[in-house]
């Protein structure tokens, strides 16, 4: 494999004039490419390798994914402890090791009307395939606050299944008033001695069967009418201790003691290569046919948290990349 050139300029765009030695003018033809680098990518780089399909792997602007957001691993099979971007260096060489080519570059188009399929690079580089696997993930919605950057994988979280049992016997806030806060603050409860929900309003956009539940569990106290205006904690080690919530009437200030902060104001699929010409569903994400992978578009396959809107585990995404890479070989088959 060759040595990558990759960087960014200082405004954090990527350099394009070369990236693993290809030039700007050049065009890679792969039986199957692979559009995303978190676990549903690299699990399908790994079987799509193995089916000898000489697949094409690129990483996307965030190679790894969210895992390389988080830092202890507990519920990932095989580790009972690993580090987030540790798991997905892992994964990387592995999915290299069976014979993927990973390429750091960042797919910025991808036509589906017609095959082979074409993608543009940010680097030029045109790739085109018979067969391509979406994998390009989920981002969590935050709040844009500093300190929220400051906290995130040290007391800051978007997914309470993921780390809610970090904090066993402690205080911990959620943010947000829809299902997606209201599943997470109950989720909690199993782990933390008690959950503060703060929502800006005085009424929760959740379904009535989880408002209910909310309501009538003791460990769970509603904040209405405020809204996060700062995490604070300590710098060394990082970690926090509490948070400032704003009064959306009086803009009065208010503390609260915390050790975890779970920012639960959805998720967001990385659709933008395909939201007009696939179909979607649940706000976004990609729809496929019920048991496997297929999107509306024969031979464009989905994985992980661009069309989970439910599990959004590392374990179920590395599931779905499995079955995606499984999926293009037989339609690659069915083709020949």
């Amino acid at each position: 494999m060759p040595l990558s050139l990759y960087a960014r300029t200082t405004d954090g765009r990527p350099v394009t004039a070369q990236i693993w030695g290809y030039k700007m003018s050049d065009t890679r033809h792969t039986k199957v490419l692979i559009i995303g680098s978190g676990p549903a990518g690299y699990t399908a780089g790994v079987y799509a390798a193995r089916a000898m399909l000489e697949p094409v792997l690129v990483q996307g602007i965030e190679p790894g994914g969210q895992l390389t957001t988080t830092t202890e691993v507990e519920n990932y099979p095989g580790f009972t402890e690993v580090q987030g971007p540790d798991l997905m260096i892992k994964m990387q060489e592995h999915a290299s090791a069976m014979g993927c080519d990973i390429i750091g570059d960042i797919i910025t188009s991808l036509d589906t009307t017609k095959r082979p399929f074409v993608a543009v690079g940010d680097s030029g580089m045109v790739y085109t395939a018979d067969a391509v696997i979406l994998a390009t993930g989920a981002r969590a919605k935050w709040l844009g606050l500093e300190t929220e950057e400051k906290f995130k994988g040290f007391g800051v979280s978007a997914c309470a299944t993921c780390d809610g049992f970090f904090y066993r016997g402690q205080e911990i806030v959620v943010i947000g008033g829809g299902n997606t806060a209201v599943e997470e603050a109950l989720f909690l409860t199993n782990f933390a001695s008690k959950v503060t929900l703060v929502h800006r309003r005085d009424e929760l956009r959740a379904e009535k069967i989880l408002i209910d539940r909310l309501m009538k569990n003791d460990k769970i106290e509603p904040l209405w009418f405020h809204e996060l205006e700062e995490v604070y904690g300590t710098d060394s080690p990082l970690g926090v201790e509490g948070i400032k919530v704003k009064h959306t009437k009086s803009g009065e200030i208010t503390d609260i003691p915390c050790k975890g902060v779970f920012v639960a104001i959805g998720h967001a699929p990385a659709n933008e290569l395909v939201k007009d010409t696939l179909e979607l569903h649940n706000g976004g994400y990609v729809s496929v046919k019920p048991g496997t992978t297929e999107t509306s578009v024969p031979g464009v396959f989905a994985a992980g948290d661009l069309t989970d809107h439910k599990y959004r585990q590392a374990v179920t995404s590395a599931g779905m990349g499995c079955m995606a890479a499984l999926d293009a070989e037989r339609f690659l088959a069915e083709q020949e």
